[in-house]
C-alpha cells in the first residue's frame, strides 16, 4: 500500500513519524512523509520518501514573537495554513492509497482524502478530543479546570482551531473540485484516530468517542548508518552519568542568554552536563560540560541521570522510555500539559515555566530530579512503556483497511 504521512510543525512534530514510517516500510508498505523543507534531510536519512509542505516553522515562531497585536498573529497563522493547504494538495496528487495525518493538518488531509477517494487515519501525538478528565493541551493546558471546565475549554479550543483552518479548507475544496465550502469534518472529530503517546502518561478518557484510541508512542528512527560522535562517547565514559539539557525547537535566537543561565545552573549543582544546541543554538561552558548537536534521544537518554527539556510530546516520551527523571521547562502549545502530567505522576519536580527560568530555579529543579524517589518512579514507568506498541496499533488499522 502507498501511504502518505502528513505532518506540520517543529522537529518534535515530525521525528516520531520517521519511526512510524520505518515500521510501515518494514511491513511492506511504500511510505512518503509530507513536511516542511527543513526536515527533508531528516526524513530521507531515515530511508523515507520526502514530499514538501511550504513554510518554515522556526521563522513562524520568531515572527509570532515579534507580532505586536492579535490581528498580526492571526494573519501570520492564516498565511502559514494557506501555504500548507497548497502543499497538502500537491503531496496527495503524488499518489497514495492511504493518508495518515497529524492533528494540526487533519482538516486539509481529510479534504485531500475526499478529493482523491482515499481513506484518512488520524495519527495524533497529543490528546485531540475534549474531555472532562483533564485539560485540553494548549495555552494554560497544565491547569485542571474541573470536569465541566475542562470539557468546555477543550471544545472552545477545537472551535478556535476550526476557525483558523476554515478559509484554507474552503479554498482547498475549490481547488480540488469538491462541492460546497464547508469542511468535510470538524477538526478534532476525525475517525478513526490513533494517539501515539503512552496511556501511562495520559490514559484514554472514558468520555472520548469511538473509534479513538491511545496506543503508545511511536519512536523516532535513527538515520541510517548513524554512529555517536567520538567526543560524546569519550565524555560519557569519563565520569558519572551527566544531566541532559536541551530545549528542542524552542527559543530560537536565545542561545546566548540560555547558555549563560545553563552554565551557572550546572556550576551551582556540580553535575556533569550534555547540552544540546537545538534551534536556540544553546551552548554551555565549564568543566564537565559538553555541547552537542543532534543526537538521537533513544541512544543518549539512557546514558544520562536526568533530562532537562521543554516537555514536548516526543522528548517527554524519550525520557519516559529511558527511565530517567525529567526537569520540564514548558514554553508553549502542549508543553504545559505534558509538564503537569510528568509532575503529577511523580516523574519530575514541579515544572519551571520557560518565562520564569533562572539559574537558581533550574539548579534547584535539577537537584530535586536527581532524588531517589523520582529515579525509582521513572524506572518503574519505563518498564511499563517498554511493552507498548503504538506503531503496531497503526498497522492493525491499516490491515483492516486493506482487507
Amino acid at each position: 500500500m502507498r501511504i502518505l504521512i502528513i505532518t506540520t510543525g517543529s522537529r518534535g512534530d515530525v521525528a516520531p513519524f520517521t519511526g512510524l514510517g520505518r515500521r510501515l516500510v518494514d511491513a511492506g508498505h511504500q511510505v512518503a512523509v509530507a513536511a516542511h523543507p527543513t526536515f527533508e534531510t531528516l526524513i530521507e536519512s531515515c530511508g523515507l520518501e520526502y514530499r514538501p509542505l511550504p513554510g518554515d516553522p522556526k521563522e513562524l515562531i520568531l515572527a509570532r514573537a515579534r507580532a505586536t497585536s492579535p490581528e498580526e498573529t492571526r494573519a501570520l497563522m492564516t498565511a502559514f495554513v494557506d501555504g500548507i493547504a497548497d502543499g497538502v494538495a500537491d503531496a496527495a496528487a503524488g499518489g497514495a492509497d492511504l493518508l495518515l495525518t497529524a492533528f494540526a493538518p487533519s482538516p486539509l488531509a481529510l479534504t485531500a482524502g475526499q478529493a482523491h477517494g482515499v481513506p484518512v487515519l488520524g495519527t495524533y501525538l497529543t490528546p485531540a478530543f475534549a474531555t472532562r478528565e483533564f485539560p485540553f493541551p494548549g495555552p494554560g493546558g497544565g491547569v485542571d479546570l474541573g470536569s465541566e471546565g475542562n470539557l468546555a475549554s477543550g471544545r472552545e479550543r477545537l472551535r478556535s482551531a476550526e476557525r483558523l483552518f476554515s478559509g484554507a479548507v474552503a479554498r482547498l475544496r475549490e481547488r480540488l473540485g469538491l462541492p460546497g465550502t464547508a469542511a468535510p469534518e470538524a477538526l478534532g472529530h476525525t475517525r478513526p484516530v490513533v494517539h501515539g503517546y503512552s496511556p501511562q502518561l495520559a490514559p484514554r478518557p472514558v468520555d472520548w468517542p469511538a473509534p479513538v484510541e491511545v496506543a503508545g508512542f511511536w519512536w523516532p528512527a535513527r538515520p541510517l548508518g548513524w554512529q555517536p560522535p567520538a567526543d560524546l562517547v569519550d565524555f560519557l565514559q569519563a565520569g558519572p552519568a551527566p544531566v541532559f539539557i536541551g530545549f528542542g525547537s524552542m527559543a530560537p535566537e536565545e542561545g546566548e542568554r540560555l547558555g549563560e543561565l545553563v552554565t551557572a545552573a550546572v556550576r551551582q549543582t556540580g553535575v556533569r552536563a550534555v547540552v544540546q544546541a537545538g534551534w536556540a543554538g544553546l551552548a554551555a561552558a565549564g568543566d564537565g560540560v559538553l555541547s552537542i548537536g543532534d543526537v538521537p534521544h533513544d541512544w543518549l537518554f539512557p546514558r544520562t541521570a536526568a533530562a532537562v527539556h521543554h516537555a514536548g510530546a516526543g522528548t517527554t516520551g524519550a525520557a519516559l522510555r529511558a527511565g530517567v527523571p525529567a526537569v520540564p521547562v514548558p514554553v508553549m502549545a502542549d508543553q504545559p500539559f505534558w509538564a503537569a502530567r510528568l509532575h503529577g505522576l511523580g516523574l519530575a519536580p514541579e515544572p519551571v515555566p520557560f518565562a520564569d527560568l533562572t539559574a537558581e530555579r533550574l539548579a534547584a529543579a535539577i537537584t530535586a530530579a536527581l532524588a531517589e524517589p523520582l529515579r525509582r518512579r521513572a524506572a518503574a514507568v519505563a518498564r511499563l512503556v517498554a511493552v507498548e506498541d503504538g506503531a503496531g496499533a497503526v498497522l492493525d488499522h491499516i490491515d483492516r483497511l486493506s482487507s
